[in-house]
């Protein structure tokens, strides 16, 4: 009986580092223009209404799914095994949180 060898990950490691990178510059661009939207309407100045509330939703949501990529990137580098089930938890809480508050800041645009 014969041992497999061992899978070889190719640049899948590579791939997905840079496919959480490139998510990530997308949702800072997001949070930008949900920040710009509340800045042009006073911003802070106004205090913390339902827009500045979108406003750091948003950017709580973009520091978690860095932190969730980095890991990722971590584990990836170590191995190539599936990621843990509270990483994608996190991820998908936080995807969720920022389409929330991308929504809610379009509704409350002009």
């Amino acid at each position: 009986m014969s041992t497999p060898a061992p899978r070889d990950p190719g640049l899948q490691p590579e791939r997905t580092s840079l496919a959480w990178r490139r998510t990530l510059l997308a949702l800072v661009v997001v949070d930008l223009l949900i920040w710009r939207s509340w800045a042009h309407d006073g911003g802070p100045a106004s205090g913390v209404d339902l827009r500045g509330l979108s406003a750091l939703t948003a950017m709580a949501a973009t520091v978690v799914l860095a932190g969730c990529g980095l890991v990722r990137g971590r584990e990836l580098r170590r191995g190539f095994g599936a990621p843990p089930a509270v990483l994608m938890r996190c991820a998908a809480a936080a995807v969720m949180a920022l389409a929330g508050s991308t929504v809610a800041a379009l509704a409350l645009g002009r």
